[in-house]
């Protein structure tokens, strides 16, 4: 049989988007060989010999999290539209198809390691191919620029928000997550991959400054109140690892307990800006850390004191060091109330409705828990929203499992109401010129069509909008001014819908690929009430 197999040595090079060959026929091919050997003759050139990625992103099993093996196994099959992924079915049967995505999905023997030098050697400068300049070289305001996330084909568009236009689209890393981060003028944003990398784009002169891979598999990444820097939450290695602006490694920190002996993937890692430090979650560790920032922090003790004066332990510089708050549980995701003294969280791994988990109220001055509140369902706080209720600030929070938005008091921390949805949701939105909030369903498969529009004051659910049931609605921002909501129609073949925030009625629709997220600038520099962090 002429090559008979010839498709067996040609893999799932570029799964997620890099680049790869179907090579023409030749003489028989040897015996099949594993999976494994198949991947280093056709597959390493682009995704690395310990699959760590290179032209093509890394196809470690936790860089595929998000990736379902149907769909890994959908891609190897039919290829990736806008990409030079391309399709298997005529040189691959069903069988070998999903023998290869299985072994994708399996751990190596030996994990693959990622260092200091590795983090330097990764650092690239984009040359410029003009001069910058100082202000924008597109017409509008700069501060009510959309940043929009396009999932379906790696891309990111920025929208004028006045205009409601496109203005320019770039491609992007694979798999970004985590909500991109802009300087505190609105001039530069950061972007966070799966696998890792960290991305630094110039708005005003449409261009990337510079990129550098942090780890293997990244949480997510976080920018300091006063610009100067960068931190990034790995969950392989595990680590956070700290830049300045530019990207340049300043300092690596291991993930682990005091002594050693347990080590944890990052849950989160978020910027607090009134008290100039970087508070960080772990996920495998029931500890939460606060890295400041400031060069006059006070130093850190770590271990019991009875008067710091007579220098019963030895101090650390606060400088960058982490200050280390014990927890019951770990934190797998968090809210701060807005004035960055306490931080709500949740374990997911036991705050199911069925578990009776209690979200945990950390005081980050007294370095303790405070209080519990009844949030089960799997409260997803990290979209939850501050605001005034009736002279009271609350946080309202979706939940994961349960059709509810939940309004807590911020004051007596106690569970205020709970607002009824459709279906569980996963983001949340106001704004402080809105009498409204925004829910989305999106975790529901029969009413994932369907955004709740709820009234601030009555806390009451006031409206309903809808798209053709089978497609998702979600993932709201506000204009700068308020006037204007632009939600994401969330399908390969998707669009932004921009809505009227007072009439409800729809304007226009921007055509996208699977727009996963949208960021005002405005909105994202300045905290504005409504929306998280």
């Amino acid at each position: 049989m002429r090559s008979e197999l010839i498709a067996r040595a040609v893999l799932v090079a570029c799964l997620a988007g890099g680049a790869c060959e179907v090579p023409a026929a030749e003489s028989a091919l040897p015996q099949p060989v594993g999976p494994g050997a198949l991947y280093q003759q056709h597959c390493a050139s682009c995704h690395g010999e310990a699959r760590t990625g290179g032209m093509g992103p890394a196809l470690l099993p936790a860089s595929l999290d998000r990736l379902k093996q149907a769909e890994a196994t959908r891609v190897v099959t039919h290829g990736r539209v806008a990409t030079q992924m391309p399709a298997f079915a005529r040189v691959l049967s069903e069988a070998e198809i999903r023998g290869v995505t299985q072994w994708l999905y399996t751990a190596p023997d030996v994990m693959p390691a990622w260092d200091e030098a590795d983090i330097r050697a990764s650092r690239v400068v984009s040359k410029a191919e003009r001069p910058d300049q100082p202000t924008p070289r597109w017409p509008g305001d700069p501060l009510n620029l959309f940043v929009v996330v396009e999932g379906g084909d790696h891309h990111v568009s920025l929208v004028d928000g006045d205009r409601l236009e496109v203005i320019h689209r770039f491609a992007s890393r694979y798999a970004l997550h985590g909500g991109p981060k802009f300087s505190p003028d609105g001039r530069f944003v950061y972007f966070g991959s799966r696998d890792g990398w960290v991305t630094k784009y110039d708005l005003y002169n449409l261009r990337v400054v510079a990129e550098v891979r942090a780890g293997l598999n990244m949480r997510n990444v976080a920018v300091s109140g006063d610009g100067r820097w960068v931190m990034a939450g790995n969950h392989l290695p595990r680590t956070v690892v700290l830049f300045d602006a530019d990207l340049n490694l300043v300092k690596t920190l291991p993930t682990a307990s005091l002594d050693g002996r347990v080590t944890s993937r990052v849950s989160a890692v978020y910027d607090a800006a009134p008290r100039r430090s970087f508070i960080v979650a772990m996920k495998d560790l029931p500890e939460l850390w606060e890295v400041s920032y400031d060069t006059k922090a006070e130093p850190v003790h770590d271990g019991l004191v009875h008067d710091y004066r007579m220098g019963e332990a030895i101090a650390k510089p606060g400088f960058l060091t982490p200050r280390r708050t014990p927890l019951s549980q770990p934190l797998d995701d968090f809210f701060f109330d807005p004035g960055y003294r306490h931080v709500l969280g949740t374990d997911r791994t036991t705050g199911s409705a069925a578990s009776g988990a209690a979200a945990q109220v950390i005081n980050l001055d007294a370095r303790s828990r405070v209080a519990t509140l009844p949030l089960g369902g799997m409260p997803h706080l990290g979209s939850g929203i501050a605001l005034q209720h009736q002279g009271r600030a609350v946080l309202a929070t979706p939940s994961l499992e349960q059709p509810v938005i939940s309004v807590i008091d911020m004051k007596a921390w106690t569970v205020m109401r709970q607002i009824p949805l459709p279906g569980p949701g996963f983001f949340l939105r106001s704004h402080p010129q809105s009498p409204y909030m925004w829910a989305d369903s999106m975790l529901s498969p029969a009413s994932r069509h369907i955004l709740t529009v709820i009234d601030k004051q009555t806390l009451e659910p006031k409206a309903q909008i809808q798209v053709p049931p089978g497609r998702t609605l979600a993932h709201v921002e506000f204009t700068r001014d308020g006037s204007k909501v632009l939600a994401s129609l969330w399908e390969q073949d998707g669009a932004l819908i921009v809505y009227d925030a007072v009439t409800l009625k729809e304007l226009k629709r921007l055509p996208m690929s699977k727009p996963v997220g949208k960021y005002n600038v405005f909105n994202k520099t300045t905290r504005t009430e409504g929306t998280s962090h």
